[in-house]
């Protein structure tokens, strides 16, 4: 190992081989964590995707700078190349639940390898998991049951379209679920949405445009102790439209209340608002209301 603390699983293999799965396929497994031997409590970085269906509050997770107890019927998505897990060499648990990982090279040449950047909850933060209902955990164990069927066949040139097309199937499931999630916690999600809009009051009340730059939404997400990606879903689904257009339009506001202010000119104005160059002010300016700074000055 790399670094003590740290489990790094390159293959799909090399993690059946630690928890003594057989290995059907060299790109995909499908865990059945029940009838794994106790195991030790480590950080672990693969690079594979990995899907947990974790079914016990155990403690075992930490991914980025959340630690978490799960509730029953939990999914948790990692990409490859993310640490998660905690480090306590000395204490063994029997892990509960389901895995189902597969590696990036599955996904060559097919469909879910175009788009599977578009399933943003593989870079959501661990307390932004998925919280299953009974029924759509019984779909989700459904989906590993039919790619563990294809498994145990003998492979051949359609094995991969069908398993691919499984996953694709289940994480298509996902994001349904995950829209479900965002009904069902509105009143939490509003509270984001009232914090972050006020997180954006003060920043371009404040001086932090001109020396940090433009409002981000990594800078916000941040604040709000939220992953990038969960915060911009979360934004989409309750505003209709995404973070950064939110800010934009913000930014618009403010800036039509400083045109009018005759002691700053449209650079000054630019400036203050955090854009380097007048122009890429002048150029949302007019993307968003139709006409230029100078000629919405005159136009009122």
């Amino acid at each position: 190992m790399e670094n003590p603390g740290i489990e790094i699983y390159n293959s799909v293999s090399e993690y059946n081989k630690m928890l003594k799965h057989e290995t059907k396929h060299p790109l995909v497994s499908v865990i059945d964590f029940s009838k794994s031997d106790p195991i030790c409590q480590f950080k672990r970085t693969f690079g594979f995707y990995t899907v947990f269906l974790k079914d016990v509050m155990c403690g075992d997770m930490q991914y980025g700078k959340h630690s978490y107890d799960y509730q029953e019927g939990t999914l948790v998505f990692i990409a490859p190349g993310q640490t998660y897990g905690l480090y306590n060499a000395d204490t063994y648990i029997q892990p509960a639940g389901f895995a189902l990982i597969f590696h990036p090279d599955l996904l060559k040449g097919t469909n879910l390898g175009k788009n599977i950047k578009d399933y943003n909850f593989f870079s959501y933060e661990v307390h932004e998991a998925l919280h299953l209902s009974e029924k759509e955990r019984e779909i989700v164990l459904e989906c590993f049951k039919n790619i563990k069927l294809e498994l145990e066949q003998s492979i051949d040139k359609h094995s991969k379209s069908l398993i691919v097309n499984n996953i694709e199937l289940f994480l298509n499931y996902c994001m349904r679920f995950y829209d479900r999630q965002f009904i069902t916690r509105d009143h939490v999600n509003q509270g984001f949405i009232g914090k972050f809009d006020n997180l954006l009051d003060e920043y371009l009340q404040s001086d932090k445009p001109k020396y940090i730059g433009l409002p981000m939404v990594n800078y916000f997400a941040e604040q709000l102790n939220l992953s990038a990606n969960y915060f911009g879903d979360l934004m989409k689904k309750e505003l209709g439209i995404s973070a950064q257009e939110y800010i934009h339009n913000k930014l618009i506001d403010v800036a039509k209340d400083q045109i009018f202010d005759p002691a700053k000119s449209i650079s000054e104005i630019s400036y203050d608002l955090g854009f380097k160059y007048p122009q890429h002010f002048t150029r949302l300016f007019k993307s968003k209301v139709g006409v230029s700074p100078s000629e919405y000055k005159t136009l009122n």
